[in-house]
């Protein structure tokens, strides 16, 4: 017989385990101070490493991919980093989504917020583009105590993690904005509002372009361009970063880049991922390895890298 998909129903059965984890996330997060649940979830990290064995082989095979140069050795001192950071983020996410401005003021060290404020100036909105950190969540949380903005966001299958996604980012930011409502964007950037998102997962529709992200061929999403050229919109890079010796986050806003959008979506799409890379070599362990990157190869006639692993 076929397999019964879960029920939508955010009260099913189904999901109650699900409603069980976040509770417990919410009282951990009213309970124990911030630090402690780094470190707690770092140790999470620490034992998912050996056995969640399909995520370790992804982050295996993209960080192969990514960085030739490093010696074996080297990459799986990086996958064990980066489960360490995963495990933080288990944690950190819920904290930014239920603790008080006071709570936050002490963790963020920002960097460029001069150059965001003169963008607005303009009066064309920004778009403050971003990457899949393992801080995301908590760095979106900690931007936006100096500056409201909307941030786009992709629907998740499983509904309690997408109402809990969606509800928090509607709490904290002017609005949520699912991925795919591009008219929604356009209309938030005509108002000269300043719309958050990260457009480096892996993309398939037509409009998607294969480009190089680290050297390798990448289905990749070229709406920034698009954006861009319909509402004059600058485009500005904004990463965070968590600090080592639980000193924070390190928030990085950019200048907007010049000369953009260019000639073809191609060599924009391009550009952005480069500026993606820069950004993921000041901490490689705290991106997302565990996303196949790199799945829609085979879409285009090329080998699928995660195939003998997945498919």
């Amino acid at each position: 017989m076929p397999k019964r998909k879960p029920s939508s129903s955010l009260y099913h059965p189904h999901h109650w385990p699900m409603w069980v984890g976040v509770a417990l996330l919410w009282a951990l997060v009213r309970l124990l101070p911030w630090r402690w649940l780094v470190r707690l979830g770092e140790g999470v990290g620490r034992l998912l490493h050996p056995l969640a064995r399909e995520r370790r082989r992804i982050a295996e095979t993209n960080i192969r991919l990514c960085f030739p140069e490093l010696d074996e050795k080297a990459r799986q001192r990086l996958v064990k980093d980066h489960f360490r950071a995963m495990g933080a983020a288990l944690f950190e996410t819920p904290f930014g989504w239920w603790a008080t401005d006071e709570q936050l003021a002490s963790l963020e060290h920002v960097e460029g917020l001069e150059h965001l404020q003169e963008a607005l100036a303009q009066g064309k909105g920004v778009l403050l583009l971003s990457a899949h950190f393992t801080s995301l969540e908590i760095c979106g949380r900690l931007i936006l105590r100096h500056q409201p903005l909307a941030a786009m966001y992709r629907a998740n299958q499983n509904p309690v993690v997408e109402y809990f996604f969606r509800r928090n980012r509607e709490r904290h930011c002017t609005r949520a904005i699912r991925r795919d409502q591009a008219k929604e964007v356009i209309r938030t950037l005509r108002q000269g509002e300043v719309v958050w998102y990260a457009p480096d997962q892996a993309f398939k529709t037509r409009a998607s372009v294969m480009v190089p992200f680290f050297g390798q061929l990448a289905a990749t999403n070229p709406a920034t361009s698009r954006l861009a050229r319909i509402t004059g919109a600058p485009v500005m890079p904004f990463f965070g970063y968590r600090l080592p010796g639980n000193q924070g986050y390190r928030l990085v806003i950019h200048p907007p880049l010049e000369d953009f959008p260019g000639e073809t979506p191609e060599a924009d799409a391009t550009r952005i991922n480069q500026v993606i890379e820069q950004a993921i070599r000041e901490a490689p362990e705290q991106y997302f390895w565990t996303h196949r990157r790199f799945k829609y190869k085979k879409c285009w006639g090329l080998p699928d890298p995660y195939r003998s692993h997945l498919d």
